[in-house]
């Protein structure tokens, strides 16, 4: 049996969700994988949700599912969706999961994109990368070499996989599209 992926994209308050609480429903094996999600949405010739007239609705659910969570209220970093996106942490996920540190990462740049609502723009992915320990310097000189190469793998190999949108996760080639389905790759996973 493959390891399970974890997709995600750090301007997706639902991969923010699913962050939140994945390893206490799958547990701590799953691989998390960041990937650049306007290309995948690009090679879907897709528009999301958020962009569209479902977004009342979509922002509603997302509030009620924080509060079941036992989440703080969302906050939308300024201009979300579009104003916000950056590959910056994207890459910078990737130097720290160099370091060991991707879930670490992933959970506070997330907590700084939606529960305090500052964004990731400028200089605030390599600050949170700063705030776990890691060399600010080191960081931002990875982040156009090994970090972009491999983030650009890992959306091409998303896009070539079929991956639905994020937060995804995959279950032996079986994608599990939302943070609502959780518990169905987890069942996915024990029938395994």
């Amino acid at each position: 049996m493959e390891r399970p992926i974890f997709r995600y994209d750090f301007n997706s308050p639902y991969a923010y969700l699913a962050a939140m609480r994945i390893d206490e429903v799958l547990g701590p094996e799953v691989e998390w994988q960041p990937i650049a999600f306007a290309f995948l949405l690009r090679a879907q010739q897709r528009i999301p949700w958020s962009l569209t007239d479902e977004r009342p609705a979509g922002v509603a659910d997302i509030e009620r599912r924080a509060d079941e969570r036992g989440l703080p209220p969302v906050v939308y970093p300024e201009g979300w969706p579009r104003g916000s996106y950056t590959l910056d942490p994207l890459r910078v996920a990737y130097v720290a999961a160099e370091e060991g540190l991707l879930r670490e990462y992933t959970r506070a740049a997330f907590a700084r994109n939606f529960s305090a609502g500052t964004g990731l723009h400028g200089e605030a992915a390599l600050d949170v990368a700063a705030e776990l320990g890691l060399d600010r310097d080191a960081v931002r000189a990875a982040m156009d070499g090994s970090a972009k190469e491999r983030l650009r793998a890992a959306t091409d190999e998303a896009i070539a996989a079929g991956v639905p949108g994020v937060p995804t996760v995959t279950v032996d080639g079986e994608h599990f599209w939302g943070d609502d389905r959780l518990e169905d790759a987890a069942a996915r996973l024990v029938r395994s």
